[in-house]
């Protein structure tokens, strides 16, 4: 297939980056026949990243799996913003909702010592971050938020990651098809207002955490501000920050 072709099979289909996606695509495919199916996936409505297998994020290469989340770029705000308030060495990382793992490995990839430990729900992200964080060094559980974390855990943690699902269960039908249709729905699905998982976490969260540890979340803008209440509630020292360019909204709370 010629490289114009590619492009022009994608455009029609609707990728909005068809040139770059193409040079992806070709790069990843290992025969003519491949590269065929590869961009036929991609034009039925596969994630790019599920189609070749991988994702770059935060300057990693990560392992993703059919069906599991695919780390979105803004997320790189979380990593940053995770990073700037850690301890400079030997912080104790655990990601939940981990989905790749990429979240909590860029930050403990940063973190000079760091003990990373991440988690989730669903058995087909669980592989796919072990994958990706054992290698590194890291331990992945698969359970309900803290339920499959090592007792040892508790009040350890200094960076506590939750990346969980903040989509309105009603607005999850407006979602690109993507993700819509090629995500697990519970790695989408926040409940009524998006952010039933996430009050969940602040309520346990501080048994977790080590005195002046915090947990850091993505929401919407227009959610922020509830979650920071949620986090008040629950005893943190809550704050948001937001970054215009990227798109991105996170809330920490600090254990006081």
């Amino acid at each position: 297939m010629a490289p114009g072709d590619i492009v022009d099979r994608l455009r029609s289909a609707g990728c909005v980056f068809a040139e770059d996606e193409a040079e992806v695509l070709r790069a990843a495919a290992s025969s003519p026949e491949e590269l065929d199916v590869m961009v036929s996936r991609r034009a039925d409505g596969l994630p790019l990243e599920q189609v070749v297998g991988w994702a770059e994020f935060h300057g990693l290469r990560l392992f993703v799996d059919p069906g599991v989340f695919v780390p979105r770029r803004r997320s790189e705000f979380l990593v940053d913003t995770a990073i700037a308030r850690a301890a400079a060495t030997r912080s104790v990382v655990v990601d939940l909702c981990c989905g790749t793992g990429a979240l909590g490995l860029a930050t403990a990839a940063a973190l000079p010592g760091a003990e990373l430990h991440a988690a989730d729900l669903d058995p087909v992200a669980v592989a796919c971050a072990r994958r990706n964080v054992e290698p590194a060094g890291g331990r992945v559980y698969q359970g309900d938020l803290f339920a499959p974390l090592p007792e040892g855990l508790h009040g350890r943690i200094d960076v506590l990651i939750c990346n969980a699902p903040y989509v309105p269960t009603d607005e999850i039908a407006y979602m690109p098809p993507e993700a819509r249709d090629h995500e697990a729905r519970m790695a989408l699905d926040g409940g009524g207002d998006g952010l039933a998982v996430l009050r969940r976490v602040s309520a346990e969260t501080r048994d977790w955490l080590v005195p002046g540890g915090f947990l850091i979340v993505e929401t919407s803008e227009r959610q922020a501000q509830s979650m920071a209440a949620a986090m008040t509630a629950a005893g943190l020292a809550a704050q948001v920050r937001s970054d215009d360019e990227a798109g991105a909204t996170v809330v920490t709370g600090t254990c006081r």
